[in-house]
């Protein structure tokens, strides 16, 4: 069977004046499928019965078409792209074969502009041509080598406000940053350092921007006697605040403003009064 927009091993079954015909052959079975190889791809030693490894896709005609070229990407799998367009219908992804790929706007998690850079999965539209998508949740692969505590890298694919940020690790694999972390000014497309917090059953990754709480604690107080030091050397409230108050104003939890406010109480950097805390 031959497959569009996958790779694979095929047999030359005629020989033309502009190329050659492959088809595909199992157990000695011939199919009927033809794809024509142009002539410009065929290596001149090339005889009727040769196997040879091709790349399925549509010329600009919307033909079947083979070729030697091996692209970032087959179907079902995940690359990134730059973006060469932006149309009426959406972006054109330039990759390794002549044929641009497009980014149908309702495919896009974010508006893209060209010169970007956008991870996206490739697939077949209803219309049978090779299509990209940035909502790659469903193509991203479960069988990570990291561990918890393993520092990663990764690229932020979708937000949900329900859910969180998306990331796919190594532009590959499944990853969120649950809604509960602090992550201020990320924006779909940009890349981003986390520590592994859990690796789920089905082998998702949970991640976390933060280091482990002791660590963290340490930075978290570095920061709080900076904004001290900018402030005038006090902020108008506590570690009784409202939570949304304190992540707004510092970008930390509760639990975690309270672990850096109580560290630097004890080192005695700084007092908490009342109503908010003043450096010493």
């Amino acid at each position: 069977m031959i497959e569009l927009g996958k790779s694979q091993e095929l047999t030359i079954v005629k020989k033309v004046e502009f190329g050659v015909y492959l088809g595909d052959t199992q157990d000695g079975l011939e199919s009927e499928e033809r794809v024509l190889l142009p002539k410009k791809e065929v290596p001149e030693e090339a005889q009727t019965g040769d196997r040879m490894q091709v790349f399925i896709y549509r010329d600009s005609k919307d033909r079947l078409i083979a070729t030697t070229r091996q692209p970032e990407f087959s179907v079902g799998e995940t690359a990134v792209l730059k973006v060469k367009e932006v149309g009426k219908i959406g972006a054109f992804l330039g990759w390794e074969l002549e044929k641009d790929l497009l980014l149908p706007f309702k495919e896009q998690t974010a508006r893209v502009q060209a010169g970007d850079e956008c991870l996206v999965a490739l697939y077949i539209d209803k219309s049978g041509r090779l299509c990209t998508t940035m909502k790659v949740y469903p193509y991203l692969r479960t069988d990570s080598p990291y561990h918890k505590d393993d520092r990663v890298t990764g690229r932020v694919y979708e937000i949900a406000e329900n859910y969180g940020v998306f990331v796919a690790v190594d532009d590959c694999y499944s990853g969120l940053i649950p809604k509960k972390e602090p992550v201020m000014g990320l924006k779909v497309g940009d890349q981003v350092e986390m520590r592994v917090g859990q690796v789920l059953e089905d082998g998702k990754l949970t991640l976390s921007l933060r280091e482990k709480a002791y660590i963290q604690m340490i930075s978290d107080g570095e920061k709080l006697l900076d904004m001290l030091e900018k402030k005038g050397g006090r902020l108008p409230f506590n570690d009784k605040a409202d939570p949304e108050l304190i992540r707004e104003a510092t970008g930390m939890s509760k639990n975690e403003f309270k672990r850096a406010v109580g560290n630097l109480y004890k080192q005695r950097l700084i007092v908490i009064e009342p109503d908010g805390i003043r450096k010493v």
